[in-house]
């Protein structure tokens, strides 16, 4: 099993790593639109720093004017960290990228889960191989196929019944018809990110797409 503190060290690693990637881009790219809806790079920059620079007292009084709509104050608090120019945003990425947040009801796993998965979500529609090492797919994995995922990463039923399989590395999971394809994609898909689909392949891969209700 892995330990918290292995968790907190790669989090720390990746956050860094997907500075660096940022700093890469131009101005334009900073607008270009990501894998997740509605955010360009900008607001993924913006919420990777949230959790770390918005305190408890902050978030919860956001959440009580969105009545209790977690997604909405999660976005509400990005759209105005957002506006931060992007140096900033990077320099706070840095700064911060050594804490150790353990959000309620989900841990130091998903601030772990949001390095891997966003860092795709930004480098995946700018066509850019930025990537995790693959033991972070492995481990990320191995949380959303364990009856202790937090349903605010995988919906409860999303996996249900089917068996994932990687084929680019050692690593299996499940019971049932098989979707096979790259770690990254298999645990990208599993986060929800339907662009990741075209990439695999298997006898269980429309339930998933059914499930993650692509038409």
């Amino acid at each position: 099993m892995t330990s918290d503190r292995d968790i907190y060290a790669r989090t720390s690693r990746n956050r860094l790593m997907i500075a660096d990637v940022l700093q890469a881009l131009d101005g334009a790219r900073w607008d270009a639109p990501t894998l997740c809806t509605g955010w360009t790079v900008r607001h993924v920059a913006a919420h990777l720093i949230q959790p770390m620079v918005v305190t408890f007292a902050r978030f919860f009084l956001t959440a009580l004017r969105h009545r209790g709509d977690t997604d909405a104050t999660v976005d509400h608090l990005t759209r105005r960290l957002a506006r931060t120019p992007p140096p900033q945003l990077l320099t706070l990425l840095r700064q911060h990228a050594p804490d150790q947040v353990s959000p309620f009801r989900v841990g130091p796993m998903g601030p772990f889960a949001e390095t891997c998965v966003h860092l795709r979500d930004v480098a995946r529609p700018l066509g850019l191989t930025a990537d995790v090492p693959a033991e972070d797919w492995r481990t990320l994995l191995d949380y959303f196929t364990s009856p202790a995922v937090a349903p605010a990463l995988i919906p409860a039923g999303r996996l249900a019944g089917l068996t994932l399989t990687a084929t680019d590395t050692d690593w299996s999971a499940g019971h049932g018809p098989e979707i096979r394809g790259p770690v990254e994609a298999l645990a990208m898909a599993a986060a929800g990110r339907t662009a990741a689909v075209a990439d695999l392949r298997g006898a269980g891969l429309r339930t998933l797409e059914s499930r993650l209700r692509i038409h």
